[in-house]
Parts: structure tokens; sequence; C-alpha cells
């Protein structure tokens, strides 16, 4: 006869189930952080320059990019001499060749001629910016701008300098793709941008990366959790009769004699 298991429970199929959930689990879980790290660089945002996008102390999960991968509607990591020493966090709104005006109809953004609308800006009295400005960016450069416009030391504070406050592309070390800490959220490519040639980003995979962790953790629980459950059965089981008693206690508690 071939084996059926153990007296406890703890079947020789579900033994090797239980070990597989248990590897594939492990697999996934480390799996999601190595991939995490290797994508990705934690950034914590100093200023209020980006809100209401991310706030002052946000712990935000970065992309690690080239900058030739960086899109109009972008928010993005760089570091320039002639700005800071330190790393910024800006919007990029136009790349090489464009014409980046301030302000059109209705005090918006305009870019090639064309209105932008912006919903993710923090500004005052409906303006996009109050400082009036027109740039061509030179190729290769980046022109940036915080989403609360009022309060933020961007492209526009550098007019006067050469390339008119663009940065090289070169200069940009990530990209953000969501909000790890105090709030969970995705950072959204603005649909505004998507119509203009080049379009924009695609996501990164922090979500792929997620479902990996939550998944691994789930299998690596779930397989570490059969043993003693099956081995609970298995004595349950074991008892003359099963939980409620042998039969003949059952026909005498019925009034059988």
């Amino acid at each position: 006869m071939g084996r059926t298991g153990r007296k406890d429970g703890r079947g020789g199929l579900g033994n090797v189930l239980s070990g597989l959930a248990v590897a594939v689990g492990f697999v996934l879980f480390l799996g999601g952080f190595v991939w995490g790290a290797v994508l990705y660089q934690p950034y914590t945002v100093p200023t209020d320059s980006m809100m209401p996008t991310v706030k002052p102390g946000d712990r935000v999960l970065a992309e690690r990019i080239d900058g030739g991968e960086v899109h109009r509607g972008d928010v993005v990591i760089f570091r320039d001499a002639l700005w800071s020493n330190a790393p910024m966090v800006k919007r990029v709104v136009g790349v090489g060749g464009d014409v980046v005006k301030c302000c059109g109809q209705g005090g918006r953004l305009t870019v090639n001629g064309k209105q932008v609308d912006e919903p993710y800006l923090d500004i005052k009295h409906g303006m996009a910016s109050e400082i009036p400005f027109e740039v061509t960016v030179p190729e290769g450069k980046l022109f940036l701008l915080g989403d609360r416009r009022g309060a933020s030391l961007d492209s526009r504070a550098h007019l006067q300098e050469a390339g008119q406050g663009t940065v090289p592309r070169s200069a940009v070390t990530a990209r953000v793709d969501a909000v790890a800490w105090p709030s969970q959220q995705m950072v959204e490519r603005p649909a505004a941008f998507a119509a203009m040639p080049g379009g924009v980003s695609s996501p990164g995979p922090v979500k792929p990366m997620l479902w990996a962790i939550c998944v691994g953790a789930l299998l690596v629980l779930g397989g570490a959790a059969y043993g003693p459950v099956a081995k609970r059965a298995g004595r349950r089981r074991a008892r003359p009769g099963g939980a409620g008693g042998a039969p003949d206690e059952r026909r005498e508690r019925a009034g059988v004699r």
C-alpha cells in the first residue's frame, strides 16, 4: 500500500505544497525588496515647493533613470551646481526645443503655443506663475517648475543666467513615482502633456513590486501555518468517533438502548 500521510494529518502532498508555497513566497517577498532597491531610491522632500503633489517630510520612491528618459510632466530629482549642491525635486514642463511661456489666457502656462491644464498646482489668483517669462528650451536641457508656484525657487529664479534657467538632462538622477509615507499614493502623469509630441512617461513598476511583496508574504504565512493546522485537524480526526464521541455514546445520548 502507498503512503497516505501521517497520522497527525500532515500528508505528504500537503507538506510538499506548503513547502513550495513558502519557497515561492520567499522568492517573491525578497525579490520584491531587491527589485525595489535596484530600481528605486528613497528621497525625503525637504520643502513645500511641490505641494500639494508632495509635502515637506514626505518619503517618496524615485525610479533611477537616465536623463534621456525624462518626459514633460515628470516630477524629477536632479542636482545642478548653479542651483544648489543638494538634490532638488521639481516638475518638468519643457524639453529641448519647446517654447515655454507664461502666462496665456486665464493665466495658464503655454508650451509651444498650447495652453496646459495643470490641475496639480497650488497657486494663488489663478495664475500659473506670478513671474511672466518666455523661454526657448535648448536641446538637451529641461525647464522645471514647482507645483506651488508662489513658493518655488525653480527655473524662473535663474532666467537671467546662461540657458535661462534650464538644466541639462544629465542632471536628473531619478523620477518620482509614488509617495510612500506618511500617505501612500501614486504620482500621476499629467494628461495635458500626453497629447504633445513624445507623450508622457510610463509608470514605473511600483505596483507590481508591491504585489510581489504582499503575495510573497501571504504565501510564506499560509505555507508556514499549514503544519500546525493540519496537525490539529489530524488529532481531532484521531479521536474515537470524531468530535461527536463514540457511536454507542451518541446512541445513548439520543435515548436508544
